[in-house]
């Protein structure tokens, strides 16, 4: 618990320093009423620090909800690992705090050291162990990490420790097989999210999941559910219930966001940078001709 508090504590401290503020206020920005994000994993090789450094840059929010594993305590404990643009991350999520987006944290299970900081907060960064977002439209959306869900974590710790160190292995070979394509000219590949997408207990425990937790956000009296965990973004009705899986900052690189209007909607941020690219590419005959 010392290492990862340590963490956060160094991201106080660092916090009025952020590299690249200057940029960033030069950004142009994409504003959504609300984004969530969870599962970034910070402290391992798989996060996708870079990535989500850039989407947080090019797009700001009236509320940001960190729904749950933001710093993998798991890991850390194993093996420190913290390069710079880790660090980063928690230094823009503060700053966009401090700048005045309302900024929740929903520590998950890789990040439970946290839920002994419920009802505190950490710069301008309030800890809650679960909340409620309300849509412009009105709907009302239970904001939960949902590892209360998962039979596996509940019930047998110790294999949830297990199939963590598995994860971390097919994530490492994925980055090998994934540079070997990039050399052959071929795109991202993930190998974790085919092999669940193979094994029949996989397929049955997501279902399982998703029933769950949508069921518990009905009992509680909300139209949705916006949760994390399991690292599979989707966005679908659960017997009358609104259920929103984030995705995931390892491989999916994905988002929920909650647009001015109140439409939610999931994206990913392989996609933005192509439709960006897309729209650079139309625009660059244009600047040709009025040069």
């Amino acid at each position: 618990m010392r290492a990862e508090t340590g963490v956060l504590v160094s991201g106080l401290l660092g916090a009025a320093g952020e590299p690249g503020d200057a940029q960033d206020e030069d950004a142009p920005k994409i504003r959504y009423r609300a984004v969530f994000i969870s599962d970034i994993h910070l402290g391992t090789a798989g996060c996708q620090a870079e990535a989500l450094l850039d989407f947080l840059k090019h797009h700001s929010s009236d509320y940001l909800y960190l729904v749950g594993d933001i710093v993998d305590g798991w890991q850390l404990r194993r093996r420190w690992f913290w390069p710079q643009a880790h660090n980063d991350v928690v230094q823009k999520l503060l700053r966009r705090a401090r700048k005045g987006c309302h900024v929740v944290f929903v520590p998950g299970n890789h990040d439970e050291f946290a839920r002994g900081f419920v009802g505190h907060k950490f710069g301008d960064i309030t800890v809650q162990r679960d909340t409620v977002h309300t849509t412009a439209q009105g709907v009302s959306l239970w904001v939960t990490h949902g590892d209360y869900f998962d039979g596996v974590i509940q019930c047998a710790k110790w294999l949830a420790y297990v199939g963590d160190n598995a994860y971390e292995f097919t994530l490492k070979l994925n980055r090998s097989l994934n540079s070997l394509r990039a050399r052959m000219g071929l795109p991202y590949w993930s190998l974790s999210q085919y092999l669940k997408g193979k094994v029949k207990s996989a397929l049955n425990y997501v279902t399982d999941f998703e029933v769950a937790v949508a069921r518990e956000a009905k009992h509680r009296g909300h139209a949705g559910v916006v949760c994390g965990h399991i690292h599979r973004a989707e966005m679908r009705d659960i017997h009358g219930t609104l259920y929103c899986n984030d995705g995931d900052w390892v491989e999916s690189r994905s988002a929920l966001v909650e647009h001015l209007d109140g439409r939610l909607e999931i994206v990913f941020w392989d996609e933005l940078l192509a439709a960006h690219s897309a729209r650079q590419a139309q625009a660059l005959p244009l600047r040709e001709l009025t040069a």
